[in-house]
């Protein structure tokens, strides 16, 4: 096992992580502009108004994503396991 093989395992861990990671972050991001937006138009600074949408919308992705991310992880995982004997010798 060399020390480029090595790397290359965690730059596609790294990879896999930001995927998985990234529709969560980016409902959550859209949710919070648009409070924001609607609390400085509105000029309504309710802190609990902040939270309840961020919420729901990573939850909504959770749920609209789920099956993408289980299969880029079962993909990863099996492709590790796999491969496991060459990563012995």
């Amino acid at each position: 096992m060399t020390p480029e093989f090595v790397l290359g395992i965690g730059q596609e861990t790294l990879k896999i992580t930001l995927l998985i990671s990234a529709p969560m972050l980016l409902a959550g991001l859209i949710a919070g502009v648009l409070v924001s937006l609607f609390q400085a138009v509105t000029q309504i600074h309710e802190m609990t108004l902040i939270f309840v949408p961020k919420i729901l919308a990573v939850v909504v992705a959770l749920i609209f994503f789920s099956p993408w991310m289980l299969r880029l992880m079962l993909d990863f995982t099996i492709r590790i396991f796999t491969q496991f004997p060459i990563y012995l010798g």
